[in-house]
């Protein structure tokens, strides 16, 4: 497998969702890793706590990239305590501007109590959509199915956790990248 090959099996890596609703935060993942066509892993933890526990985020993509990623936010975190927008957007501009980090090949959902986002390697830092019952934002290769499994639950009377549960059952049923084995973690 060349290297481009390899980069665009990597890809296919999962699903995370994100689903605000009633004063909760919850973001969930599959626990799958594939390259090409081939499960390499079932149980991978995506999905975790950061900074000092306030603050949990799940990512999509290649997983030495999202670690990095990770230990580059917990920094930011240290940086700017209490303030994950600004964290975020600090580690967007790093991540857009350095040579190394640019080329880092993942997308990662963060939330604490008050905010939720989206950041990308294009130097996006996206808050969801909300309605008056929520917000929900999903990333990876089953991302879209979740996203509206999400959307379409997001008005009933279920809580966070049971939405992002369920469209991620949704999304496993669809995405052959995705499986059932989710971890969900909660604010």
């Amino acid at each position: 497998m060349d290297s481009e090959q390899h980069r665009l099996a990597a890809m296919h890596a999962t699903t995370i969702i994100l689903v605000k609703k009633a004063g909760e935060t919850v973001i969930a993942g599959d626990g799958q890793v594939s390259l090409g066509q081939t499960i390499m892993k079932g149980n991978a933890k995506k999905v975790r706590r950061l900074g000092k526990g306030d603050v949990i985020a799940g990512f999509a993509g290649a997983t030495a990239d999202a670690f990095t990623l990770f230990e580059r936010l917990e920094s930011k975190l240290e940086q700017y305590p209490g303030q994950l927008m600004r964290a975020c957007v600090e580690l967007a501009k790093d991540w857009r501007m350095d040579r190394y980090l640019r080329r880092l090949e993942a997308m990662m959902l963060v939330a604490d109590k008050s905010v939720g986002l989206v950041l990308t390697g294009s130097g996006d830092v996206l808050e969801p959509e909300g309605t008056g019952e929520g917000a929900v934002a999903a990333i990876g290769s089953g991302g879209n199915y979740a996203l509206a499994a999400g959307r379409a639950l997001l008005d009933s009377p279920l809580d966070a956790e049971t939405i992002a549960r369920r469209a991620m059952i949704i999304a496993s049923e669809i995405c052959v990248y995705t499986n059932q084995n989710v971890v969900v973690e909660k604010i």
